[in-house]
């Protein structure tokens, strides 16, 4: 039977229900596409129906201030996306006139939209043969074709696209891209596939080859970075604190969090304390200063991991410019600094 013949009909009979596939709306299918770039179905599901919930249309998303958005993503990191995804709704309101483009070629001209996206909409919604290539899409051809050709370079790239454009059902294309992705999601799966009641078994070279665990082949990553980061959640004798909004195109960008001193490493509550009366927004000033946690919070970024300790600086003295502190939880704030807010319980 013809590979896409199979698929097809073991998405018909396997396929989950989700809110996504009940439309072809491109602005429902762009929404869902964005936030399940670099995220889980599981995860990723209740921010799509809270998006929905919150931006109806693309025009209500775009009417949106950056810090609303940016608070509805917060937790799902990568916050470009959220970003990006708000500087393309503006495009697509004010210069479209409401109205996506129709094709793979423009679709790529949004902002935040690379070939994966763009394969994805092009076909779902405008029915073009537009074949996308994903972590699930890598992992099946690599598998079932017993391709070892490196995933994360350009060579790769290429060749998986190139395949999966030759495999595509051509008179349902949308059906053919939704289904190689749930097949990779949920039964060829990175660990435990689901080997011995897949359809493709016979004829899949990896798993007659015993190779199944080896594939796909990935270069290794770039030498993940370790940083020490203190934030001082000061605590004013007039129930205000101090929030900063980060600036530049690092990590966080436009959110915001308690003042912070990254440190070359983990430093000693002396030490520490010496650094917090150089503070500008302490200095001369008199404070209690206590570690709310003894041991780093590790979190770990894609390039770099975290190691993070939250200090209270309990200030006898009002803050002028401050935040107060029942309001905190109206920023948007990183997942590390959100889940402290929840757990100190301002």
């Amino acid at each position: 039977m013809i590979f896409y013949k199979t698929l097809n009909n073991w998405y018909s009979n396997n396929k989950r229900e989700l809110p996504w596939r009940q439309t072809t709306n491109p602005y429902y299918i762009w929404l869902s596409e964005i936030i399940l770039q670099q995220t889980q179905v599981k995860q990723g599901l209740p921010y799509y129906s809270a998006f929905v919930a919150e931006f109806p249309s693309v025009f209500d998303l775009a009417n949106a201030d950056e810090s609303q958005v940016l608070k509805l993503w917060q937790g799902l990191g990568y916050y470009s996306r959220a970003r990006n995804l708000h500087a393309s709704a503006k495009y697509v309101a004010n210069e479209l006139k409401g109205e996506f483009p129709d094709t793979y070629k423009d679709l790529l001209k949004l902002k935040g939209v690379g070939d994966y996206t763009a394969s994805a909409i092009a076909s779902i919604c405008f029915n073009e043969v537009a074949a996308v290539v994903d972590g699930n899409v890598y992992r099946v051809l690599s598998r079932y074709f017993g391709i070892d050709t490196p995933i994360n370079t350009t060579t790769g790239n290429n060749e998986f696209k190139a395949l999966a454009q030759e495999l595509i059902d051509k008179k349902d294309p949308a059906t053919f891209n939704q289904a190689i992705m749930e097949f990779g999601a949920t039964h060829c799966k990175p660990k435990n596939p689901k080997c011995d009641t897949c359809p493709f078994k016979n004829s899949c070279l990896a798993y007659n080859k015993g190779d199944v665990e080896n594939l796909p082949v990935k270069l290794k990553k770039t030498k993940v970075k370790t940083k020490y980061f203190n934030f001082l959640v000061i605590l004013s004798n007039n129930n205000q604190t101090i929030l900063e909004q980060r600036q530049g195109k690092g990590i966080w960008q436009n959110l915001y969090q308690f003042p912070l001193i990254e440190t070359k490493n983990e430093v000693a509550f002396e030490e520490f304390k010496s650094l917090v009366k150089e503070h500008s927004i302490l200095k001369d000033k008199t404070f209690e200063l206590s570690l709310y946690n003894k041991e780093a919070i590790v979190h770990k970024l894609s390039h770099q991991h975290l190691h993070t300790k939250f200090w209270i600086v309990k200030l006898d003295a009002p803050l002028n410019n401050g935040v107060a502190l029942e309001t905190v939880s109206d920023y948007a704030v990183p997942i590390l600094i959100g889940n402290f807010i929840e757990a100190f319980n301002f």
